[in-house]
């Protein structure tokens, strides 16, 4: 049997919002298996988290870079609160994001240009030594569209263009450029709000589809109908995913009634040209990062309640 610890509990009920017994359970049942655990509470109807990319727990910023058709994205760490250093670095993620525009994703080059103004220095070796915290670059991403525009939206803001979660969005148009960009702003405010996974559902990883239906099916045969009745329950519950997991068919948070996929053919009407969604990003800082518990002892004081 695997030595489920109380850290593994208590991960497993931070990413689920599950009892800590039902986590300790699901961990029994699937040998520590944290996906498998996830996956083994939601078929018991404990817990409806879908999306395991894990807690945002690390200490960061968003930063994005504009040019008139392209911008670019970067996600910087740090070990504790960046409200809690000095103003420097927040001047540091402002100033060393341009670089994301031309180098896209490469973030090792990212991570070799020289602060402006610091000939031979790398920003994040400039930085470290300055303060005295560490922080480093996680990923980076650019996108750019033409003919067409491409908006940023930065929410829970620390300063413009800074924050929490980043998103970029591209609208493929040669409709006016100023009313593309707001359209698109309007969207990436959307995306900031319900996270979707993919554009399409074509662009779905086809690993999370299956392991979606697997759980889904295992759902409704609980029910206790036929397995053929189920097939056909199928469709409704997987399309139910969709409308919640890929851009082009949720429905648009600003309105609450609008499928995306619809507001997106209304513009084009509107603005005298065909109007498409020709990719988007969105970083939220942290995903996937699990902060280390500086004390175990103190961990386990907390699930039992007892602080």
């Amino acid at each position: 049997m695997a030595n489920i610890t109380a850290t593994m509990v208590k991960d497993l009920r931070d990413k689920t919002g599950a009892g800590m017994m039902d986590c300790k359970n699901a961990l029994n049942e699937t040998e520590g298996d944290m996906e498998a655990a996830i996956d083994w509470l939601r078929k018991k109807g404990i817990s409806k988290a879908a999306k395991t990319a894990g807690r945002a727990a690390a200490e960061g910023l968003e930063g994005v870079a504009a040019d008139v058709s392209a911008r670019g994205l970067q996600e910087r760490n740090s070990e504790i609160g960046f409200s809690n250093l000095k103003e420097e670095l927040k001047e540091f993620v402002d100033t060393a994001t341009a670089p994301a525009l031309p180098q896209g994703s490469e973030r090792e080059k990212l991570l070799s240009l020289p602060l402006a103004g610091t000939p031979g220095r790398a920003p994040r070796t400039e930085l470290v030594a300055k303060i005295g915290e560490n922080m480093s670059i996680r990923r980076a991403a650019a996108i750019s569209v033409d003919p067409g525009a491409v908006a940023a939206y930065v929410h829970n803001a620390a300063s413009p263009e800074l924050g929490k979660i980043g998103v970029l969005v591209a609208l493929k148009s040669t409709a006016d450029k100023d009313k593309l960009a707001a359209l698109a702003k309007q969207i990436a405010m959307h995306v900031a709000a319900a996270a979707p996974l993919a554009l399409t559902v074509e662009h779905l990883d086809k690993a999370v589809v299956e392991r979606e239906y697997a759980i889904q099916k295992d759902l409704a045969l609980q029910s206790g109908k036929p397995e053929a009745v189920v097939e056909k329950m199928m469709e409704g519950r997987m399309r139910k995913y969709y409308e919640e997991t890929v851009l082009l068919q949720q429905t648009f948070v600003i309105d609450g009634e609008t499928q995306i996929a619809k507001l997106v053919e209304k513009a084009g009407k509107d603005l005298g040209a065909p109007v498409s969604i020709d990719g988007f990003v969105r970083f939220q800082v942290g995903e996937g990062i699990e902060k280390a518990d500086a004390d175990f002892a103190d961990e386990v004081a907390q699930m039992a309640g007892n602080r």
